[in-house]
């Protein structure tokens, strides 16, 4: 699939916003297009696309740098790489800066698209309106979930350049009114229109199904009333967890919302792992490994995703030599550690000031996160596994690879069973935490017969025994389990709800690990842009949130 139609208004406008007074001539002029060729879905794929998957300069620095590093899903700092794994654990203002512009910016490429089909407009069309609400909460759900208190009330309100922050309980309560006016405006319609009016392959959430946009709207509802249970002073996640519960929800049928990717297609215009994995040569410096935490879990467990999320280590004879270190004894357990954790064989052997550690190929190994640069040397890239090809396609060639997840099936029946495990619902908790992880399995291609394995055999794919707090945890792992590829969603779960705990207890052993400027603390937040810092209304939204350091902890995670 290639973004090819935004082409012909691509080249007649240069955004949304400045394209009204074109319509009414392309509209009477017969020698260029009439009414029944142009419609508000040829802007459409433009203001879904970044959201999810932005050009190569946002995607590596704040996907990989930031959020999948956050989420324990990806490490740096091994001997080949560019960077210790300390980075962005301590503060790096122009890592910081790419994320937030990214984030900010982008809400004026939905808003456009609202600004065309709502009531009045020149492409006046209440289901895609009702589309661009739906999009309008996934962004700031993200939003306001990285960074906390952000303009949302008066975001896009004409003639109003310095808007105020909101707190993040009023942005929840706000994107679920949102929700609430799309999915009613929606109602039983399936489709935006006939003919021009149809988005069909334009929108590349849903295909231009409103009843899954529906679906999609409600999960979101969901999972904004979950995490927003009983955070201080929290007045609504209740309803919005019944009344979500009563509706339908992404399931088997409507399968999850997720976004092929585009591998030709420049960078520039939206971005993949690849494009960092493969634009500066595959030997280790632009590469990253898979964090221990997460091959752990999965090797520890039997998960089939193990192959799917991951490449097996090169292994080799790593050689580690005592240059009179006062740690290098320290290093070298905590290298060995690594090794027994994740159930590896390997040799040792030790010669003078050598030692040599032999590890066979084929092996699932995971890197420590967040070690520090004393500690780079002992983190042998060839030691550890690397992302899969499938989530390392190379651009240019048109292949399935992994999707850009919106929202996923898997969370939605993972949402449902937490609900019933904390009595809010009469649901089936193990009924619904055995579909979601069939969901999740389907995301990664892997066999009916592997899940049925997996789901009969592995203690994490029962909640029916064990103490709530048991059930819980294991919910939330699957939940991060199936956020790889979206970090931003797999940290807000470690943030929500304390799992993996390993990752959420932050570090201490400053000879090994980057207490970095968050003080060895687990990061809440990303710091805003620099760019923030102009609006007038900032130095109150300080005040209310707290300080503007990684550290500070958001309203739903105190």
């Amino acid at each position: 699939m290639k973004y090819i139609k935004l082409i012909v208004f691509t080249l007649l406008c240069v955004a949304a916003t400045s394209c009204t007074d074109d319509f009414d001539e392309i509209n009477t002029n017969q020698s260029g297009f009439t009414s029944d060729d142009v419609s508000a879905k040829f802007f459409l794929t433009s203001s879904q696309i970044g959201l999810y998957a932005p050009d190569r300069f946002a995607y590596w620095r704040a996907q990989l740098i930031h959020s999948d590093r956050f989420a324990g899903h990806a490490t740096f700092g091994h001997n080949a790489s560019w960077w210790s794994d300390g980075l962005s654990y301590s503060y790096n203002g122009g890592y910081t800066d790419a994320a937030y512009g990214w984030l900010s910016g982008h809400f004026g490429n939905i808003k456009s698209f609202a600004d065309l089909t709502m009531a009045g407009a020149e492409f006046e069309n209440e289901y895609m309106y009702a589309m661009s609400l739906i999009m309008k909460g996934l962004y700031f759900q993200l939003y306001t979930d990285t960074f906390g208190m952000v303009p949302f009330s008066e975001a896009g309100v004409e003639g109003i350049l310095t808007p105020k922050y909101d707190t993040q309980k009023d942005i929840y309560k706000g994107i679920i009114a949102d929700l609430n006016t799309a999915m009613a405006t929606i109602g039983d319609t399936e489709r935006t229109g006939i003919g021009v009016n149809d988005v069909g392959s334009n929108d590349i959430y849903c295909g231009g199904d409103l009843q899954k946009w529906k679906k999609l709207a409600n999960t979101l509802k969901l999972r904004i009333g979950m995490r927003a249970l009983g955070a201080d002073g929290d007045d609504f996640a209740n309803a919005a967890i019944t009344a979500a519960l009563g509706a339908p929800l992404l399931d088997e049928a409507s399968g999850s919302a997720v976004m092929k990717k585009d591998f030709v297609i420049s960078e520039w215009a939206s971005s993949s792992y690849g494009d960092v994995w493969h634009d500066f040569g595959t030997n280790g410096a632009a590469n990253w490994t898979m964090g221990a935490t997460l091959i752990n879990l999965l090797q520890d467990n039997e998960d089939p995703r193990l192959s799917a999320y991951a490449k097996p280590a090169n292994g080799g004879a790593f050689v580690f030599t005592d240059d009179a270190d006062p740690d290098f004894q320290q290093r070298l357990d905590f290298v060995v550690a690594a090794l027994d954790n994740s159930g590896a064989s390997y040799t040792m052997s030790v010669s003078g000031d050598e030692t040599t550690i032999d590890v066979p190929a084929g092996q699932y190994i995971g890197q420590p996160s967040r070690t520090n640069g004393d500690t780079y040397s002992f983190m042998r890239w060839n030691l550890f596994s690397t992302p899969s090809d499938y989530v390392t396609v190379k651009r240019g060639t048109q292949v399935d690879a992994y999707p850009e997840i919106i929202l996923t099936s898997a969370e939605a029946y993972f949402l449902q069973a937490e609900a019933a495990v904390r009595g809010i619902s009469g649901g089936d908790a193990q009924g619904l935490f055995e579909s979601g992880i069939r969901e999740a399995m389907k995301l990664w291609n892997v066999s009916g017969g592997d899940v049925d394995t997996y789901i009969t055999e592995q203690a994490m794919a029962d909640i029916s025994v064990g103490s709530m707090d048991e059930k819980l945890e294991k919910i939330a792992l699957q939940r991060w389990i199936v956020g790889y590829t979206d970090g931003f969603e797999a940290w807000a779960v470690v943030r929500d709800t304390g799992y993996p705990s390993e990752l959420a207890a932050g570090v201490s052993n400053q000879k090994l690990f980057e207490l970095g400027t968050l003080n060895g603390a687990y990061p809440q937040r990303l710091r805003y842009g620099s760019s923030a810092q102009a609006n007038p209304n900032f130095a109150a939204a300080i005040a209310a949130q707290g300080p503007d350091l990684q550290g500070t902890k958001l309203w739903y995670a105190k």
